[in-house]
């Protein structure tokens, strides 16, 4: 992983108001919750659950083998993740926060190491395209029962989420980009590759992790103050 010192707060925030694409962490980020907390307590594995995915966004374990070892310990069948979808609720003004960066031009993405089957809905809500999403991919048989996960998405392994934002600037064309988010992993899109994320934002409107706020280019505790930021005229 590349070495990169953060920059200051005003650099971070004149980034941020000319950013071509934004993309958002979902878990304790666009949503009040983590999705996959949500799934386990449904599955009745929430404790041992808990622990793995602190361990996984404080940086101290591998996320592809967290999320292994989270799944096999749900073994969460179609019907569950379902009604884990329902249980999942937007963050304060992040719908008005979309609205702002779509209606000034500047393309949004979600990503994030949660299930497609659980996002999928919350883009929906978004008005972001599904072809905007990145996130891993939870697999059953015919009957509805856990398959396991597609271990080839991007977001399934540590530093998933700079190669995305890599493949974005890559394909697309799109730069500056900007990483918002609330984990370790979302910090590593700015720090995992030479093409990664020009500005991190961490966000501690649901939980304050102590290396994200440290780490962070400009760290915030809402999503209004991104909004206002976007009404600032250098």
């Amino acid at each position: 992983m590349r070495a990169v010192a953060p920059l200051s707060t005003a650099a971070a925030r004149r980034v941020w108001r000319r950013a071509a694409a934004v993309c958002f962490d979902v878990d304790s980020t666009v949503c009040q919750e983590e999705g996959i907390d949500v799934l386990a307590d449904i599955c009745g594995a929430g404790d041992a659950v808990a622990e793995l995915t602190r361990n996984a966004m404080g940086g101290s374990m591998p996320f592809h083998d967290a999320l292994e070892a989270r799944l096999a310990l749900m073994t969460p069948s179609l019907a569950q993740v379902n009604e884990a979808c329902d249980a999942v609720s937007l963050s304060p003004r992040v719908d008005a926060l979309v609205a702002a960066l779509t209606e000034r031009g500047t393309a949004v993405f979600l990503v994030s190491g949660g299930f497609r089957q659980m996002i999928n809905p919350i883009a929906a809500r978004l008005g972001i395209p599904e072809s905007r999403v990145y996130a891993n991919n939870i697999l059953f048989d015919e009957a509805g029962d856990y398959a396991g996960f597609d271990a080839n998405e991007m977001t399934a392994r540590a530093g998933g989420k700079a190669r995305v934002v890599a493949q974005l600037k890559a394909t697309h064309g799109l730069s500056p980009i900007v990483m918002v988010g609330d984990g370790a992993t979302d910090m590593e899109a700015r720090d995992g590759t030479a093409e990664g994320a020009d500005a991190f934002v961490g966000f501690g409107g649901v939980v304050v992790r102590e290396e994200v706020e440290k780490g962070a280019d400009w760290f915030v505790m809402d999503h209004a103050a991104l909004i206002d930021e976007l009404d600032v005229v250098e």
